[in-house]
């Protein structure tokens, strides 16, 4: 599969080009900075603007699929809205269809109609990105893309692949004490496996151990 990942130097977006590489797929890395993404066999790094329609459609043109795991500075939140605009828009003029955004953990639910940002203990450093990804979601739910969203657990980090979670749709997933955490490894994993297998079309899911 031909695959355009965006933000594949962050955090999370590594493991992504990492999980698609070890796959097979064939992967164009757009980032804004190309030096960023190491030097690897099956990955194509070219230099990218997500909030540019035009550089998206250049990027995505001819793409099985498009990933993007882009993330905006804390100064920056309201890119993250426009990004998801550009990026769809993007994909549309290209002629894309398939498109997986990472999305966040803040508006799955942790009672029913109680959303995980909206929480009286959740923290308020955390709140900004949180409702940022909230109104992104919203927006791609708009969509006539074949997108789906993946949101994190409450924690995600640098960790172990492990192949081995829990998948949900609108809840946050828990384990039996209460605590919800991924890896980021364990995220890409599931973020390559929807790639493959199209489970949730036009869905957002989840997970955690």
């Amino acid at each position: 599969m031909n695959v355009v990942l965006f933000g594949a130097s962050g955090m999370i977006g590594s493991r992504i080009l990492q999980e698609l590489v070890a796959r097979g797929h064939s992967v164009t890395a757009a980032v804004r900075d190309t030096a960023k993404v190491p030097v690897m066999a099956g990955v194509t790094t070219k230099r990218g603007d997500v909030l540019d329609v035009d550089s998206v459609a250049t990027n995505v043109k001819g793409s099985d699929a498009v990933i993007s795991a882009y993330a905006p500075g804390f100064e920056t939140l309201g890119n993250l809205v426009l990004a998801t605009q550009s990026l769809i828009a993007g994909l549309q003029k290209a002629g894309v269809r398939r498109f997986s955004m990472v999305g966040g953990a803040g508006s799955l639910e942790v009672a029913p109609g109680l959303q995980l940002v909206d929480a009286p203990d959740f923290p308020a450093a955390w709140k900004g990105i949180a409702l940022a990804h909230r109104d992104a979601l919203n927006v791609l739910k708009g969509s006539d893309l074949d997108w789906t969203s993946l949101s994190p657990a409450a924690l995600i980090e640098p960790g172990v692949r492990t192949g081995k979670f829990r998948l949900g749709t609108d809840q946050l997933v828990m384990d039996d004490k209460g605590e919800s955490k991924i890896s980021a490894e364990d995220f890409a994993v599931a973020a390559v496996d929807e790639l493959e297998k199209n489970a949730h079309v036009r869905q957002r899911f989840t997970l955690g151990y």
